[in-house]
């Protein structure tokens, strides 16, 4: 458990950590950046098991917590994100925005629980979980939680999973710009709003780099920067999991 102090500003990345449990306190008027990116390795298998447990609570007022997490994953490959904010006192802010890339047969699993406890009035908080899916045999699980007992508050949660857009694809091709490139575009757009977030512009820029790299790295397990045959079905293209009773991989 880390604690942090009255005023305290913690900003940290974490890149490609396999085990992540990471437990904060915050103090008044604290507050806390918290990144984790999980990338492809070119030169690792593709079969990785990745898991973040992730705990804050905020135990005075006016705290700020942002906890951005992207997962860009191919192969056989599985990541964990879980999520745990409890606001406990009036006066806070907080912010969680989750995002998968899952290709392959990669499988990615969010449990997000954001808690507003009776005296935690004035609470501004909002959770977000946005995906990807690049492939029919890719899998993402997601169950977004919201609980709130307190009367004075402005709180959302949600969760989308879906496909590149086709018609921005074709947009692009009829000005010129080819397939390839298009589909790097919307990838990098996608995950723009969470690496554009960090502070360090040197290691905004190492990590913009791998991703460059990931966005040409074959994803759908059929062809090359093609993520999506045709002639399937759009509503088979993609598996997700929304149901009350969360099974875990």
């Amino acid at each position: 458990m880390q604690n942090l102090n009255k005023g305290e500003v913690l900003d940290l990345v974490y890149v490609n950590q396999p085990e992540l449990d990471l437990h904060f306190v915050q103090a008044e008027s604290s507050m806390l950046r918290l990144h984790i990116i999980h990338l492809p390795q070119p030169d690792v298998a593709q079969s990785l098991s990745m898991e973040s447990n992730v705990v804050v609570e905020q135990n005075g007022a006016h705290c700020i917590t942002e906890i951005y997490s992207l997962s860009y994953l191919t192969g056989q490959s599985l990541a964990k994100t879980h999520t745990h904010v409890l606001h406990n006192v009036a006066d806070g802010t907080s912010l969680q925005l989750v995002k998968f890339v899952l290709g392959d047969c990669a499988k990615g699993e969010f449990y997000g629980e954001l808690k507003i406890l009776p005296n935690a009035q004035r609470i501004d908080a909002r959770q977000t979980n946005r995906n990807l899916l690049l492939s029919t045999d890719a899998v993402m699980r997601t169950r977004p939680q919201l609980e709130i007992y307190a009367d004075d508050v402005k709180a959302s949660h949600g969760a989308t999973t879906g496909q590149l857009d086709e018609s921005a694809l074709f947009y692009m091709q009829q000005r010129c710009i080819d397939p390839d490139t298009g589909r790097r575009m919307l990838l990098r757009a996608f995950m723009g709003d969470i690496i554009d977030t960090i502070r360090d512009e040197q290691q905004r820029q190492t990590i913009e780099a791998q991703l460059d790299r990931c966005a040409a790295i074959k994803g759908d397990g059929v062809s090359q920067l093609n993520p999506f045959r045709p002639s399937v079905d759009r509503r088979q293209m993609y598996a997700v999991d929304t149901f009350d009773k969360f099974d875990k991989f």
